[in-house]
């Protein structure tokens, strides 16, 4: 993967997914129910709990992050959720736009040897590609959960 394919994907993905965003509108951007229990407000906080990850592992060039990456994958989402919910819409649409302007900013300091290889990282386990964990922790996340939203968008919307 090179930098400028990487790049050129991550932007897509994510005007998809503002664009999808804007169809919800902030009125319902609280509502529960499109994910279990979440509101699309909690999807975006904890996609951007997962953003926030990849920024430090970008800046700090180490593997280190919270120590919610040691717990099972529905239990770090669970907490995650607790840690968000009471947050405003504002706050967390604010804090989306911070952290993606973050993220491109250190991707676009990256080189292609760096997106390759994990050795640019400390702590990277040898047969792990740095692009492949950004990418599942930004633009795949986008993918996986836009769907439900559709998903949600398309049932609420025959109503």
């Amino acid at each position: 993967m090179n930098r400028s394919d990487f790049l050129q994907v991550l932007s897509d993905q994510h005007a998809s997914w503002l664009t999808l965003l804007e169809r919800v509108g902030d009125e319902r951007m609280t509502i529960p129910g499109v994910e279990g229990d979440w509101s699309i407000k909690d999807i975006l906080a904890h996609v951007i709990w997962y953003e926030r990850e990849m920024v430090g592992l970008l800046d700090e060039r180490t593997l280190a992050g919270s120590d919610l990456w040691k717990l099972p994958h529905a239990e770090r989402n669970a907490l995650i959720y607790q840690q968000n919910r009471d947050r405003s819409l504002e706050d967390v649409l604010n804090e989306a736009a911070t952290t993606y302007r973050q993220l491109l900013r250190l991707v676009e300091g990256l080189s292609d040897a760096e997106l390759n290889d994990p050795r640019s990282f400390t702590n990277m386990p040898e047969d792990w590609l740095p692009w492949q964990l950004i990418a599942e922790n930004t633009y795949d996340h986008y993918r996986d959960h836009g769907l439900s939203i559709q998903s949600w968008l398309d049932r609420i919307d025959k109503r």
